[in-house]
Order: C-alpha cells, then sequence, then structure tokens
C-alpha cells in the first residue's frame, strides 16, 4: 500500500517575481529535503491542489511536470502522483519510521542507477528546456506534435470502450513490460516500418523516454561506465546521464552524424553509445550508412551497447529514410528505442525498448524490481488504435500536414530575418536548428534571445545549451524551432516576426 498524502501546507506569494508553478517546485523540494516527504509518500492531486491554492489545475501541473523531469516526483496514472521511491539518499533526511510497513520499505539507495552520484542533486532551478517543454503547449515548441490534428474523437471511443469493457486484466496492476497485446503490433509495426526484426519478449514499454533509460541503465550499467554522447545532443538525456553517475564522453556531430573515428580517439573502451541516427537531435543530420557500419563495428570489437533513440523517425520529407541501426545490428549490440510522444500526444507518457534477447531476463527482472508499468488501459486502447489502422492513417496524414506547415515558418523566417538568420532544414523531424550568424559585435546571445521569446509567448530554445561547452566563442549559435502546430501562413508571419523583435531587443 502507498504511503498516504501527508499534512503538506503549501503558500505562494503572488506578488513575488518567480512564477507560481516555479514557487511550486521549491515548495515540493525543500519538503523533501527536510524529510516531510519521503520516497513513496503521495503528493496532493492537481486539482486538490489548485483548490487549495486557488490557481489553475494547469499551473499545479507545469509544475509537476518539471518535478517528474527532475526525478524528484513520480506519476502512475490514475494512482496519483508520488514522491520518486529512488530518490538519492542527498535529497532525504532520515526521519522515524512510519510503522513496519514504512520500515520495510527497500532504501532508495538499493534502487538507484548503478554509479548514481549522491552527491549531485537534480538542479534546484529548472533548466530551460524543462521549462520549455512543460505545461501549456506554445507557439513553436519543439517537439509538440500537431494537437489541433489529432483524431480526439477515435481516440476517445477507443478509450471509453476500453473503459466501460471493465476487463479485470485492465484495471488490476500492469505488467511491469507492458500489455502483451501492444508489444506484438508494436514488434509487427518495426519490422515493416523500420526494418527491425524482433519478438514481443524483446519489446518493454516504458513511462516515456526518460524512464526507458533509467530501465537499460538499470539493467545493464555498472558504476562508471564512459558512455559516448553526441555533440551537440539532447539535453534532457545529458542530463540525466549526469545524474546517474556515469561518465560522459562528449563526440562531436557533423553533417553524416556522430563522428565515430572521433569518439574512438577519445575513449575507445567506452561501454555505451547513446545516438540519434535517424534525426540527430537537435541538428537533424542523419547518421550515415559508413558511420553506422562503423559503430556498429566499435561495439562488436568492444562489448559495448548502442542505445539507439529513434524520435521522429516517422516524418520524413526529403528522400527515403535509411531503416534504423538496429536493423544492421546481427551481433545483438544495439537497444532500440523510441516513443508515442510526437506520432500521439506528449500527455499519453507511453515508450518503448526493443532489447536484444540476450539482456531480456535481467531487464524483465529489473522491471519488476522498479515497480515499472504503464495504466494498461491506455496500453489497450493504443494497441486497438494500431489494430484497426488509425495509428497508420494518422502518420500518413501527418508528414502531409508537417511538410505543409513546415514551409509556412520557414518562409515566414527567411522574410523576417533574411541573412541574420541562416536556415539549413533537415530531411525530417518535427523542428529544426536555425543559426545567427556573428554580428558586428561577435556570436549572438542566443540564450538572451530564447529568453526574451519565451517572455513573448513563444518556446523556442536556444541552440547553444545544447553543446557541452556551450559558452565558447566557438559554440553555435541559434534556435531550435518546433513548427508542427503552425495552422496558417498568417500565424507563421506573426511569430517570425516577434522572434526578428526579441534579437533586435
Amino acid at each position: 500500500m502507498p504511503a498516504p498524502t501527508p499534512a503538506l501546507t503549501i503558500e505562494i506569494d503572488r506578488h513575488h517575481q518567480l512564477p507560481i508553478y516555479l514557487q511550486i517546485c521549491e515548495r515540493f523540494r525543500t519538503a523533501i529535503a527536510a524529510g516531510h516527504l519521503r520516497p513513496g509518500d503521495r503528493v496532493p492531486a492537481l486539482r486538490g491542489l489548485a483548490t487549495q491554492l486557488n490557481t489553475a489545475r494547469g499551473t499545479v501541473e507545469q509544475a509537476y511536470t518539471i518535478l517528474v523531469d527532475e526525478g524528484y516526483l513520480q506519476m502512475r496514472g490514475a494512482a496519483g502522483t508520488f514522491v520518486s521511491p529512488s530518490l538519492p539518499k542527498s535529497l532525504t533526511r532520515p526521519t522515524p519510521a512510519r510503522g513496519d510497513e514504512q520500515a520495510s520499505r527497500p532504501d532508495a539507495a538499493a534502487l538507484r542507477v548503478p554509479g548514481v552520484s549522491r552527491e549531485h542533486p537534480p538542479p534546484r532551478r529548472p533548466q530551460p528546456i524543462a521549462v520549455a517543454l512543460s505545461g501549456e503547449p506554445r507557439p513553436l515548441q519543439p517537439g509538440l506534435p500537431a494537437l489541433d490534428a489529432f483524431p480526439r474523437k477515435v481516440w476517445h471511443r477507443l478509450v471509453s470502450q476500453r473503459a466501460r469493457s471493465a476487463e479485470r486484466a485492465l484495471l488490476g496492476y500492469p505488467n511491469p513490460a507492458g500489455y502483451r497485446p501492444l508489444r506484438e503490433h508494436i514488434a509487427t509495426y518495426l519490422g515493416l516500418s523500420r526494418g527491425v526484426t524482433c519478438v514481443p519478449e524483446q519489446v518493454f514499454i516504458t513511462g516515456g523516454y526518460r524512464a526507458t533509460l533509467e530501465l537499460v541503465l538499470r539493467s545493464l550499467a555498472r558504476p562508471n561506465d564512459r558512455v559516448w554522447f553526441e555533440d551537440p545532443g539532447y539535453l534532457l538525456a545529458r542530463t540525466f546521464l549526469s545524474e546517474t553517475g556515469v561518465q560522459l564522453v562528449p563526440v562531436p556531430v557533423d553533417a553524416e552524424g556522430i563522428d565515430v573515428e572521433r569518439g574512438k580517439q577519445l575513449d575507445a573502451h567506452a561501454r555505451f553509445a547513446l545516438v540519434t541516427p535517424s534525426h540527430q537531435s537537435p541538428l537533424g543530420h542523419t547518421l550515415s550508412l559508413a558511420r553506422r557500419i562503423a559503430l556498429l563495428d566499435w561495439a562488436e570489437k568492444t562489448s559495448g551497447w548502442i542505445v539507439e533513440d529513434d524520435y521522429d523517425s516517422e516524418f520524413r520529407y526529403l528522400g527515403r529514410p535509411l531503416q534504423a541501426l538496429k536493423s544492421l545490428d546481427r551481433r545483438d549490440h544495439v537497444i532500440y528505442c523510441s516513443t508515442f510522444s510526437k506520432a500521439m500526444y506528449p500527455g499519453l507518457r507511453l515508450a518503448y525498448a526493443v532489447v536484444p534477447e540476450r539482456a531480456i531476463e535481467r531487464v524483465d527482472r529489473v522491471a519488476c524490481s522498479m515497480n515499472a508499468g504503464s495504466p494498461t488501459l491506455l496500453q489497450a486502447a493504443l494497441a486497438d488504435f494500431i489494430e484497426q489502422g488509425h495509428f497508420a492513417r494518422h502518420l500518413k496524414r501527418m508528414r502531409a500536414l508537417y511538410g505543409e506547415r513546415r514551409t509556412l515558418i520557414v518562409n515566414a523566417l527567411r522574410q523576417a530575418f533574411g541573412e541574420r538568420l541562416i536556415v539549413e532544414l533537415p530531411p525530417g523531424g518535427i523542428q529544426f536548428a536555425v543559426q545567427f550568424p556573428d554580428g558586428p559585435d561577435g556570436p549572438v546571445d542566443d540564450v538572451a534571445v530564447a529568453a526574451r521569446a519565451r517572455e513573448a509567448g513563444l518556446a523556442i530554445l536556444p541552440l547553444s545549451i545544447w553543446y557541452t561547452n556551450s559558452h565558447t566563442q566557438q559554440t553555435p549559435r541559434g534556435l531550435v524551432i518546433g513548427f508542427a502546430n503552425i495552422v496558417d501562413a498568417a500565424e507563421a508571419h506573426r511569430h517570425a516576426h516577434t522572434l526578428r523583435a526579441c534579437l533586435d531587443r
């Protein structure tokens, strides 16, 4: 049984310069650090806390999303939201046990990712990317699919049908590995669309990409393992990996993707490589075939693991896509990861990993020990969505729609910025990176431009923060821009001119 919600009084200052949702984040961090909230404690529901604070439900949801991203909280669907059971000890203070049941809970340290550092808790302030990607969707938000074009009626009908059926299997505790029919559909889909041959037993459903990484590391990583990481690379993944205690080895990226030869020069015996071969994050390059073969050869010779993040592979507008890196894996060194956040909607919180057959037993054991598992009802509805052909039709419509919307924002940006912005479009994805050429006074401060844009209501991100050394003179400066929710040319031009004004201020 989960621990009951402890008495918790949260006060906010409506006159404080810090936004209310960030004040809520601070109150929870303080309560956890002081031991008033312990690992496994249930926290107030969104609606209840919003009523208590006399604020909007979305404000509380934005705070909870940030706290989940930082590792403080864990959402368990209908069961509620809880303090993460795997908090590092450095975030908690020992308090008397609350009865035998509480005393018998496993030590948080025993549940941590191997090699986690207790001396480095999650950052006290949310990073710009965490703020930009959480809460109410906003214009130009990277990674946000077209919410206006999602087939809500079909989805609502499928979820309602599953809810009305009230099958016992859908109402009980979820299988830590995932709902079997969904795993079967994913295995079939990957074979047809990505060239990945796998059986359902290799597919593990998770609660998002971060949860996927945690499952992989808990299962396969050892203390102080070294990990090749693309530079620039996905910032949320970099932040999470840094918190686990593994040692990151930044490897440069060029037009062919991660530079494998440079990686071998930096650390030939790293144990992991985390890569985005189909659509490099954030530059959008595709890993060339020669580099793919070189990467697989490195993994085979060193007995290393390759974690393939295949995000945005569903959306390509130019040329034929290369199949997944996993499709070339003949020696079982690639762990294939993907998510439904872009193909469906981010709030679904369903992702998956395809692990090599030799790792199934280990991953399954860890999934059970983590008490992993996503709401079975949603997994069942998604399985129906795929089986009935809605998923394939939705992707086909979105490819056409995103191609049109991408053209709208690109034309608007080029008109608004002229030579002040370099726009080189990648062949796919629902976001792209643009770069500022150096001005008369040197490099443009893209962090300041992005901050002004956020104040103006836009959710773009600075490009430089995706680089390990983000403050050097040589670091490219620019913006990462999402385009999937641009509805017409007028909106595109309005946002482009707002961005130009942020540059000129």
